[in-house]
């Protein structure tokens, strides 16, 4: 994300009025400076009291001690400016449309269930005890090995690891057995079968060689995992969009060779991103996934049908319980059909946690679940990618979000109360709105600086607007959104404050 600079020049007052603070820094490009009375706010907000003459001179040693934040301030007004026809009957069309595709909004609600042991019913310790048991004879028997001996009976147990972790060793593998019990209903015969068939596989698809293979992998753009959700679960984004390069979807699925290599590499993927959880008692073992459905091939496409078919029904077999939930977002109209062919392979349980999203609420809906700042911007966050640069904001800046109603106005009023530079990002889901930024000092007789000029702002127009501005006065940041259109709209924000 480019920086964007302040728009603004400073005309100076015959005669500043006084202050311990000197003017603010501004650039020499088209900054504007307004007398103090032109600014009017349409709502006052009572705030803190400004520190004293006497506290804004201290040492800055005293200062650093005693730094206080800005206060942020959130106030809504009237739109001042005109509904446009043509933005109202796009936003009908869009709502049109997605009624249209007819996308299921909710499949059954899902509470995930605790991984502490301690918070285990009666009856689910018992089973969690008996696989155990069975579990200890068949590791003492040496059940696991694909080829047992009579003599291998009365050797040490063997060991088995899945996911890198040794059965019965410690809790972390009770953890483990509870994934297998949850995903046949704690019947504890059948949860046995599962886990050693899942052994099985794992021994004959060598994973454990997988994982530390080096593979040529092409797919950094469809596969990916970023940031965490609001639960701590980490996020795995699935992008089917880009199998629409004929080159990728070809080199990845035109022949039966790499097909089973494309396999390999996700299944890799899969264990390296296992691996990293916390299977501790009560910790997070689970993945939040996000499938972008925008541009999807489509079922048209035999060989992805294909593909996708096995890699489901190896996820189901092997890899219990490891999706915390799946958003399905910019689902098009066709994906009712595809969800008609996974899902016969998807237990009941695995359906209730699907979350599905249109494209005019896809990011919307991912805020529900994750917070903007680790949503990456292409889906309407303010996470940039991994590759790139962001030196004023990384994922633990917090952003806040508001709502803007249609025909409102939007004011974030960040009070200063000490010398800084003030770093700030600001995007609003779709744009179609304008956008201004102004400080307006504490003196009365001082001017206020239009930071940003009023700028209607399009959807084409940069996602993520980057401002920074030097306080050397105290006073007041406005960040103004006017929402003149019949929809209401989504505005993201964070800042930083440099101290200087």
């Amino acid at each position: 994300m480019a920086e964007e600079q302040p728009t603004t020049t400073l005309v100076t007052p015959e005669k500043l009025p006084s202050s311990d603070l000197t003017p603010p820094e501004v650039s020499e490009s088209t900054q504007e400076v307004l007398p103090r009375e032109t600014v009017t706010p349409e709502k006052e907000t009572e705030t803190n009291p400004p520190e004293s003459a006497e506290t804004t001179t201290k040492s800055e040693e005293e200062t650093a001690e005693e730094h206080h934040p800005p206060t942020v301030t959130e106030t809504e007004t009237a739109s001042t400016e005109k509904q446009e026809l043509g933005e109202e009957s796009s936003s009908q069309k869009e709502v049109a449309e997605e009624k249209k595709s007819m996308i299921p909004q909710n499949l059954g609600s899902f509470k995930e269930e605790s991984s502490k042991l301690s918070d285990l019913s009666n009856s689910e310790k018992k089973s969690l005890d008996e696989l155990k048991h069975l579990v200890r004879d068949a590791l003492d028997n040496h059940q696991f090995s694909s080829i047992s001996k009579p003599e291998d009976t009365n050797n040490t147990p063997e060991e088995v690891k899945i996911w890198g972790i040794p059965l019965l060793e410690d809790d972390r593998s009770d953890v483990v057995l509870l994934k297998f019990l949850r995903a046949r209903d704690f019947k504890v015969k059948d949860s046995f079968a599962m886990l050693k068939n899942t052994v099985k596989w794992r021994r004959e698809f060598k994973i454990d060689e997988l994982v530390e293979e080096e593979l040529v992998d092409d797919l950094d753009k469809v596969v990916f995992m970023h940031g965490h959700d609001r639960e701590g679960h980490p996020v795995c984004y699935n992008v089917y969009g880009e199998f629409q390069n004929k080159e990728l979807y070809n080199k990845t699925f035109s022949d039966e060779e790499k097909r089973k290599h494309f396999l390999r590499t996700r299944i890799q993927f899969l264990e390296r991103s296992i691996r990293k959880l916390d299977f501790s008692s009560g910790g997070v073992s689970t993945i939040f996934q996000v499938n972008d459905m925008k541009n999807s091939p489509g079922l048209g496409k035999k060989e992805l049908r294909s593909a996708t078919k096995q890699a489901v029904e190896l996820l189901q077999d092997n890899y219990p319980e490891f999706v915390f939930k799946q958003a399905f977002i910019n689902v098009p109209w066709w994906y009712l059909v595809f969800y008609t062919v996974i899902g016969p392979f998807m237990t009941p349980r695995s359906k209730s946690k699907l979350v599905f999203a249109g494209p005019s609420r896809s990011a919307e809906t991912l805020f529900k679940y994750i917070s903007p700042e680790q949503v990456p911007v292409q889906y309407g966050g303010l996470s940039v990618d991994p590759c790139d640069c962001n030196p004023d904001f990384s994922l633990e800046d917090s952003a806040s979000e508001i709502t803007v109603k249609p025909g409102t106005k939007q004011t974030v009023e960040i009070i200063i109360y000490e010398k800084c530079e003030l770093v700030w990002e600001i995007r609003v889901i779709g744009w179609e709105v304008s956008y201004k930024a102004e400080f307006v000092p504490e003196e009365k007789d001082a001017y206020t600086v239009v930071i940003q000029k009023p700028r209607k702002m399009r959807p084409s127009d940069e996602p993520v607007l980057t401002h920074s501005f030097k306080v050397n006065e105290l006073g007041k940041v406005l960040l103004t959104v006017d929402n003149p259109t019949s929809k209401k709209k989504k505005l993201v924000y964070r800042f930083n404050v440099k101290p200087l």
